[in-house]
């Protein structure tokens, strides 16, 4: 049996599986590594960077994963490679407590997400071209709900036997996902060319990509502030022990992926992407101004679910709009491109609410990016434009529903 004719009920169960644990393997330890390191004994300012660190290294390893991925075609070794990497960096947190070291760790865990280029791209090419916001919504929801499931299960080993248990459980699922990875089937075009230099230049420049990732440096600046950031140093004022700031993740992060699900499959189709995108971003805007003004650990958590379901609408949306009306020889640099720059939001959220934290207070940070949250979507509302599609030449086997 070829590569080509391996039945779809085997190749995306097992490719949503794969994504699941690497997204456990990795969320084990990005929510809870602001309070963490405040527990080591750091500043809201050193939390800022260690977190912050995490998205800066996906900022500049992204578009060379995407490049050399669309040159060589090899999306499933990059997908290892970044399970490798998982495993390797919740080995790490477990056995230091240097602050060097952890700077350093994150800024591995970074370069295994710099992988998701592959992993999207990878699973896209499973469905026809025009159903790539369909896929991407599919493998978004796996996403969070690995997210989901690795913060539950981190908040439960941190409770019960400490922070290191959540980092060996991160690398442990890490493996899992590793040997699993090696199973995943490579998807090739017959004849798929290679990019060239001048195809780069062109993904580069194109408008539709650049605007769309625009946006998402600003979701991400939401997010990596907040839920991933500073919402949970602001859960620990209101009393939160560990497994309450798990329940906030999870408070947080089911949303998203309900939102992904649906939002990527269904209604973006009904409703239409633009109207999404900007209703998302108005969500998570108002309910990361409320913030200060919830002085009960029940309502934050309320607060957050909401600024979640609209992180998944908006973001899922995004993310399949940055490939939709790219060929499929451009789709991974495009891929990179998108993410890379957003991950510049995962750097600068973090840092900048940590400044503002220690500057004046964690309450002005809520309120400033609350504003941040609505001015995005007026932009959105503005200059959001529905793109055309790309037809593309598929091969018989190219097709799948979950």
């Amino acid at each position: 049996m070829t590569i080509n004719k391996i039945p779809s009920s085997y190749r995306i169960p097992l490719f949503c599986a794969v994504t699941l644990l690497f997204w456990m393997s990795m969320y084990t330890s990005v929510p809870i590594m602001a309070p963490y390191v405040e527990f080591l004994g750091g500043n809201h300012q050193l939390a800022g960077w260690i977190v912050g660190m995490y998205g800066i290294s996906q900022m500049l390893l992204r578009i060379p994963v995407g490049i050399m991925s669309d040159r060589f075609h090899k999306r499933k070794l990059f997908i290892t490679f970044g399970l490798f990497f998982t495993a390797i960096g919740g080995l790490g947190l477990w056995i230091t407590h240097d602050f060097t070291w952890i700077l350093i760790l994150r800024a591995l865990a970074g370069a295994a997400a710099a992988t998701w280029v592959d992993f999207t791209v990878l699973f896209t090419s499973y469905y026809k071209h025009e159903e790539s916001t369909k896929a991407i919504g599919t493998i978004s929801f796996f996403n969070s709900l690995g997210q989901v499931l690795g913060i539950l299960s981190a908040g439960w080993a941190a409770d019960s036997l400490g922070w290191e248990a959540a980092f060996i459980l991160g690398a442990l699922l890490g493996v899992l996902g590793f040997i699993g990875s090696f199973f995943l089937i490579e998807k090739i075009e017959p004849d798929a060319p290679k990019i060239t230099m001048r195809a780069i230049g062109n993904v580069a420049a194109d408008r539709t990509l650049l605007f769309v990732s625009l946006l998402a440096i600003l979701s991400q600046v939401l997010i990596f502030a907040t839920v991933f950031g500073f919402t949970p140093v602001y859960a620990t004022s209101l009393g939160a022990d560990k497994f309450s700031l798990s329940l906030l993740s999870l408070f947080a992060n089911v949303p998203v992926a309900l939102a992904s699900l649906f939002g990527g499959r269904k209604w973006a189709a009904k409703y239409g992407e633009k109207r999404m995108v900007v209703w998302g971003f108005v969500l998570m805007g108002i309910f990361t101004f409320t913030i200060p003004f919830t002085h009960h650990l029940w309502v934050l958590m309320v607060t957050q679910a909401f600024a979640g379901f609209g992180r998944g609408l908006s973001f899922t949306l995004l993310m399949g709009m940055s490939i939709k009306h790219m060929p499929a020889e451009k789709r991974a640099t495009a891929m990179g491109f998108f993410q890379a720059i957003y991950g510049l939001g995962m750097f600068v959220g973090p840092v900048l609410m940590g400044v503002i934290g220690d500057w004046f207070s964690l309450n002005q940070g809520f309120i400033v990016l609350g504003i941040l949250g609505v001015f995005s979507a007026l932009l959105s509302q503005w200059f959001v434009r529905v793109t055309p599609k790309i037809p593309a030449v598929q091969s018989s086997g190219s097709t799948a529903a979950l």
